[in-house]
């Protein structure tokens, strides 16, 4: 048996960007940092590490996106492992590993970092109850609330 998951919390590091496939399809392309937070056990310092995360959203999640997610959102991802790889401009092999969302989960209205007006404007159509943004609509698994995490 094989398993390909990925679940990550984190905050959106920019606004996600938007295309349109040939075929009409949208997905947008966003990062989301982690961060652990441990204490070094010789000097009793305080550390962190910072993770940066590639997501990749299609469809229905694409447009969820572009309307609610904005950079310093907090938000929950579920998804699965993706490598893909190019030949550079200079014959070279290129590769990019990206999490492809299932499942995007928002964070609650005040757990944003920036203060452009662009989000100002995207927090208002922000809806006030935690809604599952799943693209399949047959699906009732139970919705996690990020506030119930405990880290």
């Amino acid at each position: 048996m094989n398993v390909n998951k990925a679940i990550i919390l984190g905050n959106v590091t920019a606004d996600p960007k938007i295309k349109t496939t040939p075929k009409g399809q949208n997905v947008a392309s966003f990062g989301l940092a982690t961060n652990q937070y441990w204490t070094d056990k010789n000097t009793n310092e305080k550390k962190q590490k910072t993770e940066f995360h590639n997501i990749v959203a299609w469809n229905r999640l694409a447009e969820i996106a572009e309307k609610y997610i904005n950079k310093g959102s907090l938000i929950y991802v579920e998804g699965s492992l993706q490598t893909r790889t190019w030949e550079g401009k200079q014959g070279d092999t290129k590769y990019k590993t990206e999490i492809v969302a299932q499942r995007i989960q928002l964070g609650p209205k005040n757990a944003t970092t920036s203060t452009s007006s662009n989000q100002k404007n995207r927090n208002q159509a922000r809806p006030q109850t935690k809604k599952q943004t799943q693209d399949n609509p047959n699906d009732d698994s139970e919705e996690i609330n990020v506030e119930d995490i405990p880290f």
